[in-house]
């Protein structure tokens, strides 16, 4: 068995070889905004990791997983929180920490779930070095909203059903902040809504009010790409029933639309 683990992790080193990746240095005083991805360790980048191994300071939140803050082994750690209804920094004390050590001349990176500029405040964060004059570098990653639609088995683009991805913004449902789920509705095109099982009744209501069928394909998506990953799917009328009768929580991505159905079929179940 030994041997067998051995010999893959050869084959991976020739490979990293003949891929001649050559990852630029991280330099004191400098700040990398970096892309964890969904949540497995195999979605990182060959970038993040690198910078991973050259960091003397890694501020991350709470949806990497552990394994991946494992591989920063020369760092001081720096909990951020960032998980709905969870304590949490904040975002004007993670800038001002990201600030102060950068001004420490420590190498830094920053790490979020998923990819730092779809809905991870990357872009806030990096108006703010670029403020304060702070050398900064964006390091994507893979974004949630698409790979843990691949991971589950559902093409977030497929000929004949949709023609756009919708990517939006649970948080602020039922608010005077809300989007406006009408004029979403209207499009027809799947919609990938993040930070929004805390109001997963609300966006379900509102879609139907919006125009959608109460027939239309639905899902929830828990903990993509790792071994907790759970899967619910149901009808936009009964998904908020059945994710709540299953137990689901957060972090969960809500799906709406078509290419749901693609799951079934390529599973050999339709």
């Amino acid at each position: 068995m030994s041997g067998g683990i051995k010999e893959k992790g050869e084959r991976l080193e020739q490979a990293l070889a003949r891929l001649n990746f050559k990852p630029r240095e991280l330099e004191s005083g400098h700040v990398w905004l970096a892309g964890a991805g969904p949540g497995d360790p195999g979605c990182l980048t060959l970038e993040v990791l690198a910078a991973l191994g050259q960091c003397d300071a890694l501020v991350y939140d709470a949806l990497v997983s552990p394994d991946v803050v494992a591989v920063a082994a020369g760092a001081e750690l720096f909990y951020a929180g960032k998980r709905g209804g969870q304590p949490s920094m904040k975002q004007d004390d993670i800038t001002a920490l990201l600030v102060r050590l950068a001004r420490e001349d420590r190498r830094v990176v920053r790490l979020k779930g998923g990819d730092p500029y779809i809905f991870g405040r990357g872009g806030e964060e990096a108006l703010a070095l670029a403020r304060e004059a702070i050398p900064f570098r964006v390091l994507p990653g893979l974004t949630s909203g698409l790979s843990a639609l691949a991971d589950a088995g559902i093409p977030a683009t497929m000929r004949g059903i949709n023609k756009a991805v919708i990517l939006a913004t649970g948080h602020a449902a039922g608010t005077d902040d809300d989007l406006d789920w009408t004029a979403i509705a209207r499009t027809g095109q799947p919609i990938v809504i993040y930070m929004g099982m805390a109001n997963l009744r609300v966006i379900a209501a509102s879609l139907l009010e919006g125009g959608l069928a109460s027939s239309t394909p639905a899902a929830v998506i828990v903990a993509a790409t790792t071994p907790q990953e759970r899967i619910v799917v149901a009808t936009l009328a009964t998904i908020a029933e059945q994710a709540a009768a299953a137990g689901l929580t957060s972090p969960a991505l809500i799906v709406v639309g078509g290419i749901i159905a693609m799951r079934a079929a390529l599973a050999g179940e339709a």
